[in-house]
């Protein structure tokens, strides 16, 4: 079958929009594909040693205690694999737009930060915990792998990329989002995502001279074209 002039010219573009997409977020592509690894990897591990295997590369206490630096940066490498399909809709959601916006180093800033130092509140908090005999001495080395921190960093600083009153209407729902989960449940993790959008709304200077949006000019182009159809 012969190919017309205008599916062989789509047949180009596309792939060329689709790399283009990708170079304009270049650090949340790279690391999706290292979480689609990773997870390929936990998919088809033996039940039995995966838990055992993903405790080495969490940001438990014994993990944090031993090996600091090898827990914080494996932790944000692997995830469960029943997480990932959510990843992969929420890293293109919220890092790719983030990276776009503020360019890769202060998107990997904010998300960085968010993930190391929500891990070492929430993780501090546990210690205590376990040294006052308010919990359980297992959860030393509990099984801790995952992104949600430095997503939940990136989802807060969003909040500057909006204009006017739609900043603190988005701004208010990520904190009521996070927040309700960490009075209802109160586990370490609640801590450290709550302890992430602080984080992320903490670096307001990386907003400055950032083009914001205003979601209102949507609706009020949708009006003007209906008023003039």
């Amino acid at each position: 079958m012969l190919q017309t002039p205008e599916r062989a010219g789509l047949a180009r573009r596309v792939p060329r929009a689709v790399w283009a997409w990708v170079r304009s977020a270049p650090g949340t592509y790279l690391w999706l594909l290292v979480l689609a690894a990773t997870s390929f990897v936990v998919a088809r591990m033996d039940p039995a040693a995966l838990d055992w295997f993903l405790a080495a590369r969490s940001t438990n206490i014994d993990q944090l205690t031993s090996h600091p630096v090898h827990a914080l940066v494996a932790s944000a490498l692997w995830t469960e694999q029943a997480d990932f399909p959510l990843y992969l809709v929420l890293f293109t959601l919220f890092h790719a737009n983030a990276e776009r916006w503020l360019g890769t180093w202060r998107w990997l800033t904010v998300a960085a930060t968010a993930h190391v130092l929500a891990t070492l509140v929430s993780e501090g908090v546990v210690a205590w915990g376990i040294v006052r005999g308010r919990l359980q001495a297992d959860l030393a080395d509990t099984v801790d792998v995952g992104v949600s921190y430095a997503l939940a960093g990136v989802v807060a600083v969003l909040t500057y990329r909006f204009a006017g009153g739609w900043r603190w209407l988005y701004g208010t729902g990520v904190v009521v989002f996070y927040l309700v989960p960490l009075v209802t449940s109160h586990t370490f993790t609640d801590l450290g995502h709550f302890c992430a959008v602080l984080i992320g709304l903490c670096f307001h200077r990386f907003a400055r001279g950032r083009p914001t949006w205003d979601p209102g000019l949507l609706w009020q182009r949708w009006r003007g074209r209906r008023g003039t159809a």
